[in-house]
């Protein structure tokens, strides 16, 4: 979330971010509008504050004259003393009312895109940023997509996930469920060798650690809701991991806290149908292994570049063709204020999917979470976020089967051997 003061010292900063992520003239008014119901608030909060001021000093003033003897003054200054505690209550109500719209209002201002978020509607309008030099996989003409392989193989089973819970719920089984684990624990044991802290969190939040991060209001749609509990079930660990420090006032010697947490991720995905979202392109559950890092704001944009750095050496560790985008501002996150993806090629569909994403939120979730840290000099200042996926599994394991295919079976990349515990993936 913005801080307000932000907002009005670089007003034409804010309204120049709103443009790139495509907002109309009628929606850049939401900044004025900001502005003007702050400044209501500070005017009653300034009238409230004097009236509080003139209430205390005659309650004082009343004590002082019961004790002289003074009834008749006392009472008169009672009876005004009253009067000024229901203009009190009324002034704290309007307070009150003001912070909350002021509070709405800036939920639904998304964070301002760093400077080289390039211009754009849509997904076709990011920017390769790292495009693939090598020659792509290609594959012979009865090459076959993963859903058919999972069939072949029997590695997942999405009808029997659908019998079970419905449809986008994949049941792994046998060889896949084997190495569907031995990916979290690759990605795991990599994350631990770059200094991350593995966490196990809660698989559901509250709406306060969901609104922390961004996911509420702007994500209510794609959560699962527990409503009788006014539980969410989570749609990635960042979620619970950056709420560890939540209302936390950190030492600038604190920093980076790396943290690194396997859970599966669960997104409603309405409304998501067609070819390019068969087998595991798109799904109800799936995991991931999330890295979030928590940074002093002179260096969060070096992490962010170390961060890219560590989902590159997994997928060359992986062995997949990857490139990287960086999002335009059509389809930047709303928390996040730049923000790569990688996209590994499956050869089977011969397209590009979307593995990862690599954002650095600056202030926006630390301003919601209170989340400071100490200066030398005992002042306090907001620290900056980021996260990462790397990886999530789904996309990596459908490109995983695509890619190393043979006439023999599904080749396991060497990486992962130690883990699997076999070579290739045979028919049974």
């Amino acid at each position: 979330m913005l801080q307000v003061n932000f907002i009005k010292e670089n007003k034409e900063r804010v309204l120049n971010g709103l443009k790139i992520r495509n907002y109309s003239e009628d929606q850049l008014g939401v900044i004025d509008e900001v502005i003007a119901v702050d400044e209501l608030r500070k005017s009653t909060q300034t009238e409230l504050d004097a009236l509080l001021f003139e209430r205390n000093s005659l309650s004082k003033e009343v004590g002082a004259l019961y004790k002289a003897g003074k009834r008749d003054e006392a009472d008169g200054i009672k009876a005004k003393v009253g009067q000024l505690k229901e203009k009190v209550e009324t002034l704290q109500q309007q307070l009150k009312d003001k912070t909350e719209a002021l509070a709405n209002l800036l939920y639904t201002i998304p964070n301002v895109p760093h400077e080289s978020v390039p211009g754009g509607n849509t997904d076709e309008d990011n920017e390769v940023f790292q495009a693939w030099e090598k020659d792509l996989p290609t594959l012979t003409e009865t090459a076959l997509p993963h859903w058919e392989l999972a069939k072949k193989y029997d590695l997942f089973d999405l009808e029997l996930g659908n019998k079970i819970a419905g449809a986008g719920f994949p049941l792994y089984r046998g060889q896949g469920a084997k190495l569907q684990r031995a990916l979290i624990n690759f990605f795991l044991d990599e994350a631990a060798a770059a200094g991350y802290e593995e966490i196990i969190p809660p698989l559901l939040v509250n709406e306060t650690t969901a609104r922390a991060t961004g996911q509420l209001p702007d994500k209510e749609g794609q959560m699962y809701h527990a409503e009788k509990d006014d539980l969410y079930l989570i749609p990635t660990a960042e979620v619970p991991i950056t709420n560890i420090y939540r209302d936390v006032i950190l030492k600038e010697s604190d920093f980076p806290i790396k943290l690194t947490g396997h859970t599966p991720c669960f997104r409603r995905e309405a409304g998501s149908y067609g070819a390019h979202v068969r087998g595991l392109n798109r799904v109800h559950q799936f995991d991931k292994i999330e890295i979030v890092q928590i940074e002093h704001p002179d260096k969060s944009y070096e992490t962010l570049n170390v961060m890219l750095e560590h989902v590159k050496s997994l997928l060359n560790k992986l062995e997949l063709p990857y490139r990287i985008l960086r999002l335009c501002g059509g389809d930047l996150g709303f928390t996040a204020a730049l923000t790569f993806d990688f996209e590994v090629y499956s050869a089977a569909q011969k397209r590009w999917l979307e593995v990862s994403s690599v954002s650095n939120f600056e202030t926006f979730q630390t301003h919601r979470m209170k989340l400071r840290y100490e200066d030398a000099n005992n002042k306090k200042h907001l620290a900056h976020t980021l996260n990462g996926s790397a990886l999530a599994l789904a996309r990596i394991f459908a490109a995983l089967l695509e890619n190393n295919q043979t006439e023999h079976g599904i080749k396991i990349p060497k990486a992962l051997q130690a883990y699997t515990r076999f070579e290739l993936i045979r028919n049974k």
